[in-house]
């Protein structure tokens, strides 16, 4: 397919880009010396400057040396949006360490597996996390915690009160040789002396998809890949100026989203980031308008209930020059509505953890196309090839095809999955498993998804990993789970629950058993039982024909 997409480019957005061989730990030593002074973090009425992050950085790298993590150890995290997560991810990479980015709101059976898959020997955890983790580490390789609190970076006087006000959310932790307080290293150690130089291809860092066999697996990100897509997300945006800008980190720095379009473009070009641990309606309202915030990247979700927020006259959201969407399908209603109230652009944009993850963004400051993923961001090759036969490639715009990625940020690998690996990758080119057209001036769209993939919230969710759950339960003899339409979260999980003979259950006891053992979004919204599940002649479920049954329902 010839690169129709150019045509379609906003005139300031280079075409190619020559990458700078700069890697975001030197991206932060050479922002802090550019920028010395200017915000780097802000939360909660504390401001990190530029000079105080590296610092910090410099601080934790020597302390996680002296704990013994070596080049290439995996470093583990289990932190919300907090300062300490910035200083510990920045902090491994200086270390020469890998860094295993995990959801704090998984339950210990998700966090048992990527532990271990990852291979991770240290772990830094919030200190609310920290007694289950501390029992949890023996079942896994973890040697050493290091525990943080939300207070640590809290200014006075609310550091003094946040444990007697807020008790639900601190957790004092005992120490020991192998139980380590965060501001505590950060105290006792000076900066490193000689940080580590990761290589372009070294792996910077691990972060988990789900996976179709049941368990989730773990992508490789190179320094070269965080390097090159956040070079490539900043050239889309031009009249963002270096050192000015305030960026909403609203997204899980844990997730390739946030991590890449709000914590490492912020660091790259000497933006301020406002962090956010809990990313709800109001504290992102109330970020926006006492900070003046100029750049938010976020879910469809996000922006729903920011405007259908009950006090949102309250606030000022002018200070918005753009927007970035992506996770889900952004509603065109949504984007009117926005627009209107902030006067900004939200550029709807596409990408996958195996691809660092952004490939598609609408165009900033020129024409854009609702309801597309946009176009291809620079560097970055597309094909459409035929569902059943990768080698015919679909050069006719409205054609739909497996969307294939070539770039710079496409992924090392998954972790210890060459198979897997090797049906994902061919010839440099990654297979997403989404379908997509194109039209005569180059912007995609998504139609359909290859994979069975739920995606609720921005969330990505395999529906294997519920099932294999549910069929646990020890009442359940068969169960499958769809996603069903939802105006909110893009796709509601609906189970659909075959039980053993003789046994009774309700919903609400099947949705209470998932709740124990799923984090949060993977536990299904709706629960159907029925005498037994669609298959096929050898016995397979067939997942296709409860989603055509359930479509039947609503037409009805």
């Amino acid at each position: 397919m010839e690169k129709i997409w150019f045509k379609s480019y906003y005139e300031a957005v280079p075409k190619e880009l020559d990458f700078e061989k700069v890697t975001l730990p030197e991206a932060l030593s050479r922002t802090a010396k550019r920028f010395p002074d200017r915000p780097a973090l802000l939360f909660q009425g504390a401001t990190i400057t530029y000079r105080n992050l590296d610092d910090m950085v410099s601080r934790f790298a020597s302390a996680l040396k002296a704990i013994g993590v070596k080049p290439g150890d995996k470093v583990a995290t289990l932190l919300p949006n907090l300062v300490q997560h910035v200083v510990a991810i920045y902090g491994s990479f200086r270390a020469g360490a890998t860094v295993a980015l995990n959801n704090p709101l998984y339950t210990d059976r998700e966090l048992e597996h990527q532990f271990n898959d990852s291979g991770s020997t240290f772990l830094i955890s919030l200190d609310l996390l920290a007694p289950r983790m501390i029992e949890l580490r023996k079942k896994t390789g973890i040697t050493k915690i290091v525990v943080c609190h939300i207070r640590d970076f809290l200014p006075f006087p609310l550091k003094q009160l946040f444990p007697f006000v807020k008790k639900d959310m601190h957790k004092k932790v005992a120490t020991s040789a192998d139980v380590l307080e965060f501001m505590e290293c950060i105290k006792k150690y000076p900066p490193i002396d000689a940080p580590y130089q990761p290589k372009w291809d070294d792996t910077a860092c691990l972060l988990y998809t789900g996976g179709t066999t049941g368990v989730s697996k773990g992508v490789q990100l190179t320094h070269g890949n965080l390097s090159s897509n956040c070079q490539q997300s900043t050239v889309w945006f031009p009249g963002f100026d270096q050192g000015e800008e305030i960026a909403v980190g609203c997204l899980p720095f844990f997730h390739s989203f946030g991590m890449t379009t709000a914590m490492n473009i912020s660091i790259w070009n000497g933006w301020a980031t406002i962090l956010i641990p809990k990313p709800e309606p109001k504290p992102i309202l109330d970020a926006i308008d006492k900070y003046k915030a100029t750049y938010m990247p976020a879910v469809p979700t996000l922006y729903n209930g920011m405007i259908n927020f009950p006090d949102l006259k309250k606030y000022s959201l002018k200070s918005l020059k753009g927007c970035f969407s992506g996770g889900a399908p952004l509603p065109m209603e949504t984007i009117r509505n926005f627009e209107s109230l902030t006067g900004a652009q939200i550029c709807e944009g596409y990408g996958l953890t195996e691809t660092s993850p952004v490939t598609h963004i609408n165009p900033y400051g020129a024409t854009t196309k609702a309801g597309t993923i946009g176009l291809p961001i620079p560097n970055t090759d597309v094909k459409l090839v035929d569902v059943d036969n990768y080698d015919r490639e679909i050069n006719t715009p409205g054609e739909p095809g497996e969307i294939c990625i070539k770039g710079p940020q496409v992924m090392k690998g998954y972790i210890n999955r060459p198979d897997e690996t090797a049906a994902s990758l061919r010839d440099g080119w990654f297979l997403t498993g989404d379908i997509a057209v194109f039209d005569e001036d180059g912007f995609f769209s998504i139609v359909d998804r290859k994979k069975d993939m739920i995606i609720s919230g921005g969330f990505n969710i395999y529906p294997r990993d519920v099932d294999e759950v549910l069929f646990t339960h020890p009442k359940v003899v068969e169960a499958c789970v769809i996603g069903v339409p939802d105006a909110y979260s893009g796709e509601r999980i609906k189970a659909f629950v075959v039980l053993k003979k003789g046994e009774t259950a309700t919903a609400e006891e099947i949705i209470d058993y998932c709740k124990e053992n799923l984090v949060k979004y993977k536990v299904p919204k709706y629960v159907e039982f029925v005498d037994d599940l669609p298959k096929s002649a050898v016995g397979k479920i067939l997942r296709k024909e409860l989603r055509a049954m359930e479509l039947s329902k609503k037409e009805k």
